[in-house]
């Protein structure tokens, strides 16, 4: 059990300047505490911060390919450690063990993807307009990098921001969710294991309000990346503008399958049943809407419902268990929250709608897995986001109507439409408002080769993994060498167009 010295700065681990501790607790046993950690404050964030920028220029004149080498190493390592951590996971977090695994590979994925781009091309040759005169543009660091990472993902997340910020030459200060601290710490005690030099990344721990708003203040931050809630998203990245600091934004997401009346109907249930109650519905492309024909509804909701309540709920370690808790009480209070919302609009509840009490239940935080009926657009359980075990049933008429109800929320990160028909399948790929459009897949699942992220109020435009993964944590930087042997001076248009 860590005992609270878990801040890395500088190099070194550190307790809280002010001696104070948080508790990570086990959401399937809340009782069942897995370690103290350092409360971080404005003083231990500044520290980390100055370490950051200490160690920058050393940082950046490492040679890109010896940066990418540390990284693979830190790939190898997760390879090594996935059970381990897979099972970290289920404890701090409540995942099931096969998501669990499946969070850790995607590290892997990243690691090994990220390193190579140590030995890619890092920009662009290009003629000039004018005799002897070398034109070049290189991507280059931008310096320190605040990482705010969420609990759904706690491996994954952290790799998708941390390790494209390093290969580019930047140095990190890593704010992990206080939900999971104990995963951040194991991600930067494998990164120092691969090689990385003290200084390089530094962890604080923390709650938001303390460590991630002084991250966001700090001077020597130059760029933020955030996942989590759109309405906090907004908020660092308004500050952000006042400082005129760099935000990279993954935020919220009220994501559709739509299932036409030519569907493959086992395919669209077991996408659906994936999308929409994997991870307990906690993850930011899970499907709480499920937009179906009218020809095709009755049929897949009656199986629908069926196959919710054969799912086996309980703590994500039994390799049998399909649906682990949520985060934490005040998450679960929340989803409830929702559903009393959703039926006092006029929505009907087929299967679950409540907190599981039962006495193997109660000691954690278990929702049953809840589908709504009866579901209208203009319904708040239609246009807010729950992040829960909750998903609701919306019945359309055309491929027109289904399109624009997948459309009709603020969010854009993910929509899926099952059809069997390529003309309808195109037109939904050019049509669909998401910045991930999947077409007889589920809305969960996307590889690390390309970019990841949304439109709309799901994010303020970057990307995350694929060739775009270092866009947030780089400038370019545009180069003009002089070779001509003469004294005479040569100017960019003026000089070259007659007239």
């Amino acid at each position: 059990m860590h005992d609270g010295r878990t801040n890395y700065i500088g190099g070194e681990w550190r307790a809280a300047m002010a001696g104070a501790t948080f508790e990570s607790v086990n959401p399937a046993r809340t009782e069942e505490v897995l370690g103290r950690y350092a409360r971080s404050q404005g003083e231990d964030v500044e520290a980390a911060v100055a370490a950051a920028v200490a160690t920058f220029p050393a940082w950046r004149r490492t040679p890109a390919p010896a940066r990418g080498a540390i990284i693979e190493r830190m790939g190898r390592l997760l390879e090594a450690r996935k059970e381990e951590l897979a099972r970290q996971m289920v404890a701090e977090m409540g995942k099931v063990l096969v998501e669990a695994r499946g969070d850790v590979q995607e590290a892997i994925d990243m690691a090994h993807y990220i390193a190579a781009f140590g030995r890619l091309p890092n920009g662009s040759l290009v003629p000039s307009e004018r005799p002897d005169i070398f034109c070049a543009a290189q991507r280059v660091p931008v310096g320190v990098v605040g990482v705010i990472t969420p609990w759904n993902f706690p491996i994954a997340i952290p790799s998708w921001k941390i390790l494209p910020a390093l290969l580019a030459g930047n140095t990190v200060v890593f704010k992990p969710a206080e939900d999971t601290p104990g995963l951040g710490v194991a991600f930067v005690e494998l990164l120092i294991e691969a090689g990385l030099p003290p200084g390089v990344v530094n962890l604080v721990t923390g709650y938001g309000p303390e460590a991630g708003a002084a991250l966001v203040e700090s001077p020597g931050v130059a760029v933020l990346s955030f996942t989590g809630s759109t309405e906090v998203g907004r908020q660092i990245a308004g500050r952000c503008g006042q400082l005129m600091k760099r935000i990279s934004c993954e935020l919220g997401g009220k994501n559709a399958i739509v299932v036409l009346d030519d569907a493959n109907l086992e395919l669209a249930l077991k996408g659906a049943l994936w999308s929409a109650f994997g991870t307990a519905g906690q993850r930011c492309t899970a499907a709480s809407r499920l937009i179906v024909q009218r020809g095709i509804k009755q049929k897949f909701r009656d199986a629908l419902v069926d196959r919710t309540r054969a799912l086996k709920i309980g703590a994500g370690a039994d390799p049998s268990v399909e649906i682990g808790p949520v985060v934490n009480r005040a998450q679960l209070r929340r989803i409830h929250g929702y559903v009393e919302i959703g039926k006092a609009e006029g929505a009907k509840v087929l299967t679950g709608g409540r907190i599981l009490d039962e006495p193997e239940y109660a000691p954690g935080c278990f929702y049953a897995p809840t589908v709504l009926d009866e579901v209208e657009m203009p319904m708040r359980v239609a246009q807010e986001e729950i992040f829960g075990p909750v998903t609701a049933l919306i019945e359309v008429d055309s491929l027109d109507e289904a399109i624009a109800a997948a459309n009709g929320t603020q969010y854009g990160l993910s929509l899926s439409l099952y059809t069997r028909d390529v003309n309808r399948a195109f037109r939904a790929m050019q049509e669909l408002e998401a910045g991930i459009v999947y077409i007889n897949l589920p809305t969960s699942g996307a590889e690390i080769q390309l970019p990841f992220g949304g439109v709309k109020q799901t994010g303020n435009g970057h990307r995350e993994a694929g060739w775009t993964a270092m866009d947030y944590c780089t400038e370019w930087k545009s180069i003009y060498v002089n070779y001509a042997e003469t004294e005479e001076l040569v100017r960019a248009q003026i000089d070259t167009q007659p007239g």
